[in-house]
């Protein structure tokens, strides 16, 4: 059986190159995207191209130089994103809208892109990034949260567009997994006699020892995998350790008022 194309944006690092690697090794023909080729002369596990989801003709360039050497487009793994901390009357403005640029926008851009492409063949699947952080308001992770969650509605929207052109859709929201997001997330700074200073401070220094003690982002790829071969993919999937998953159920089940003692309790380690 002819191989699979797939499409994976943020793929020279973390998760984005971890589900790359291993399609890679079961057998579909990966092509993978970053901002700037450049920066990775040696990278030889998969085609890198270049493309910033922000950017609109830098999709087009990279879908069309794919297109030029396959014959058809099969899967999206839309894994590009950034972080973002800080107290929201602190967080400037221009940093709000990069991150739902990159993380919110930069989707759909790509998913624009690619829809021709699909309907033209009557066949595609699309699977958005999201996070289990999409689910519910962290104290000081907001902006992340909310990026994560208009995904997650978004691609509901889109599954239900496009259902009658056999292009499927779903999301899989990760928890914590050790990756490198941690340095390339933007960080309000914390200030001095800020009302936000030592909450934000102490909570600050947690973020980033989650994303270093979690889990094998191998773990994210082997999941994208399993539902690649899903006749009928679902619409919302989750990995991560059994607490993360299961704070999504507490959230369905717990009063409000009980669910955010919980979260601050788990925000303050």
């Amino acid at each position: 059986m002819k191989h699979k194309t797939v499409l994976i944006t943020g793929a020279s690092s973390g998760i984005g190159k971890a589900i790359g690697i291993y399609l890679t090794q079961k057998g579909y023909k990966v092509y993978g995207t970053t901002r700037d080729k450049t920066k990775y002369p040696n990278f030889n596990e998969f085609t890198l191209l270049e493309m910033d989801v922000r950017i609109p003709t830098t999709i087009h360039t990279a879908i069309n130089e794919l297109l030029e050497k396959e014959e058809l487009l099969d899967i999206v793994v839309n894994n590009a994103g950034i972080g973002i901390t800080g107290p929201l009357e602190e967080t400037p403005n221009e940093e709000i809208l990069k991150a739902f640029s990159t993380n919110f926008n930069g989707p759909i851009n790509v998913i624009k892109a690619v829809l021709p492409q699909m309907r033209k063949q009557n066949n595609g699947l699309i699977i958005n990034i999201t996070s289990i952080a999409g689910y519910m308001g962290l104290p000081y992770r907001g902006i992340y949260s909310a990026t994560k969650g208009a995904l997650e509605i978004i691609t509901e929207s889109l599954r239900l567009e496009t259902k009658d052109f056999g292009i499927k859709l779903a999301c899989l929201a990760p928890g914590d997994f050790a990756t490198n997001i941690a340095s390339g997330r933007y960080h309000a700074p914390v200030v001095k006699n800020s009302p936000y200073q030592e909450a934000y401070g102490s909570i600050l220094e947690s973020i980033d020892q989650d994303v270093d003690s979690g889990g094998n982002p191998l773990e994210v790829a082997k999941k994208v995998h399993k539902i690649i071969q899903v006749k009928n993919p679902k619409i919302h999937y989750k990995v991560g350790s059994f607490l993360q998953r299961f704070s999504v159920v507490l959230k369905s089940i717990l009063p409000d008022t009980w669910y955010e003692k919980m979260l601050l309790k788990h925000s303050q380690k």
